[in-house]
């Protein structure tokens, strides 16, 4: 679920060789963007900011997934800040601007961490959004902390299911498409349902970096959720599942959060795998702005 002790970056150099990486991996996404770093009781958290605080539509707020980083979500940016803030956070115990001091232990000290952020940046009603282990953020925050929460969409996420072996062979099998000529990346790409593989060639090298040179180098699996929890979010929920998801068994997803989250609406994504935002850009955006202006128009009724 998280990692056992503070993350950290082997050396110095190691880290600033990352953050290179990373400020070009940020140069995806439109202009203007603004960042700032947020105090809490765990450690710095550094956000990423687009569009006018002043916009019409309420916020939203991203969170990536494990080992991710913010310029992962560069193709929804333009679409989603049309209308709306939008604020994307690197993971505090994940390889990025953020800096942690104090690990956040289970779900209650995530949703802690999570709360003091959207406080410090002054956020009430947001919608958040989270893939994968951002994901699993997402569930947690609706279950233990969500008063600052308008709704949730958690992207193929971690938290309804174990985590299975198969993901970690197709993490594996991903590394060993990294190996490839970059002629051949995107067909291995499709063929292992990784979008990574096809990425944006600064996209990929942060992560890259950050395996090699950030300690430790994974967490713990996140756990599953229990029935009574998953039942206890009162929010709005938007649930998509891509179908080709090398972490969760589509159907039963949905078969589990539409019997347990009241009102839930869940969808498997077609010709996606578990990198959907990446894959398939312009159905999440669809989807996520329709389901954020049905909440708006709820909220109205």
């Amino acid at each position: 679920m998280t990692r056992t002790s503070v993350g950290h970056f082997v050396s110095e150099e190691a880290r600033a060789k990352f953050l290179e990486a990373y400020d070009r991996a940020m140069e995806l996404w439109p202009s203007p963007r603004r960042a700032v770093d947020v105090e809490t009781s765990y450690g710095t958290v550094h956000v990423h900011c687009y569009g006018p605080a002043s916009a019409a539509g309420e916020p939203i707020v991203l969170l990536h997934g494990h080992a991710g980083h913010a310029s992962n979500w560069s193709p929804q940016i333009a679409a989603l800040g049309e209308h709306h803030p939008v604020y994307a956070i690197d993971t505090l115990d994940d390889p990025g601007r953020s800096v942690q001091r104090v690990v956040a232990t289970g779900s209650e000290e995530n949703a802690a961490w999570l709360g003091e952020v959207l406080s410090g940046l002054g956020l009430d009603r947001v919608h958040l959004v989270g893939l994968s282990y951002g994901g699993w953020l997402t569930l947690n925050q609706a279950i233990h902390s969500p008063e600052r929460l308008a709704s949730i969409a958690p992207l193929d996420p971690g938290g309804i299911e174990k985590v299975p072996a198969r993901f970690y062979f197709h993490m594996i099998a991903g590394l060993f498409g990294m190996l490839a000529p970059r002629r051949l990346r995107p067909a291995v790409g499709r063929l292992l349902a990784n979008p990574a593989l096809s990425a944006p060639r600064e996209m990929i090298a942060p992560l890259m970096l950050g395996m090699r040179s950030y300690r430790p180098k994974t967490r713990p699996a996140a756990r599953p959720f229990t029935d009574e929890e998953l039942a206890s979010i009162a929010l709005p929920t938007l649930v998509l599942v891509g179908k080709r998801s090398a972490l969760l068994r589509p159907r039963q997803v949905l078969k589990r959060v539409t019997a347990l989250i009241p009102g839930v609406q869940a969808e498997i994504v077609e010709h996606a795998g578990h990198g959907l935002n990446l894959e398939r850009p312009d159905l999440v955006n669809e989807r996520l702005l329709r389901f954020i202006a049905s909440c708006r128009q709820q909220t109205r009724a």
